[in-house]
């Protein structure tokens, strides 16, 4: 029942409240990204969200555009702006998504959406991640978020699809808080952001 009612219930009444109480905070930024990114505000992607099925996911734009002579982009650490810095560290970047929340196609907390070229990387143990919706927070981001190798992150996903209840998701909100102000894990080992998953061999 927590599942499929109080859950949905949850999850629509903590993005109304986040995305009423957090106006002051996203029209400065939305302004300070305009100015950095040269008025591209969003990152939109497509991932995988419950079950495998496909939708966008909305954040605020961190990382510029910028390349390099042969027109490639430039590393992350080198698009990655002041301003874009700042937002990651707050998670500020994630506010977005309480759209996608209000949509159906994620929940407050859960698995991360990943990339949808990871679908056939996964084991079948790994697929499990999938067996609920995607979350913006969720047990592996508590206990490390980017600063987790692979193997972990997926165990911590499993193990929340295998005891999700309400109590695990108001203990990962408080946790949530916590990482927030500590700003802890948000890059992965010498990177500032999780290195892409290729596999497990």
């Amino acid at each position: 029942m927590y599942k499929t009612i109080v859950k949905v219930f949850f999850d629509k009444l903590v993005a109304i409240i986040v995305l009423l109480l957090s106006l002051p905070v996203t029209l400065p930024v939305v302004i300070l990204l305009s100015i950095y990114n040269r008025g591209k505000i969003f990152f939109r992607q497509a991932r995988p969200g419950y079950q495998g099925k496909v939708f966008t996911v909305f954040k605020f734009k961190t990382m510029n555009d910028k390349k390099d002579s042969q027109g490639n982009l430039l590393s992350d650490a080198e698009r990655l702006t002041p301003v874009g810095e700042f937002i990651r560290k707050t998670s500020l970047d994630e506010i977005p998504q309480m759209l996608n929340v209000l949509m159906g196609d994620m929940s407050i907390v859960g698995p991360r959406p990943l990339l949808v070229e990871y679908l056939p990387l996964y084991s079948t143990e790994q697929k499990r991640r999938h067996d609920v919706k995607p979350g913006i927070t969720g047990w592996a981001q508590v206990h490390g978020r980017n600063a987790l190798s692979w193997q972990q992150k997926f165990a911590y996903d499993v193990w929340y699809v295998e005891h999700i209840s309400f109590l695990i998701d108001i203990k990962v909100l408080f946790l949530t808080v916590i990482k927030v102000f500590k700003a802890e894990g948000i890059s992965g080992e010498g990177s500032v952001t999780m290195r892409k998953f290729d596999g497990n061999n």
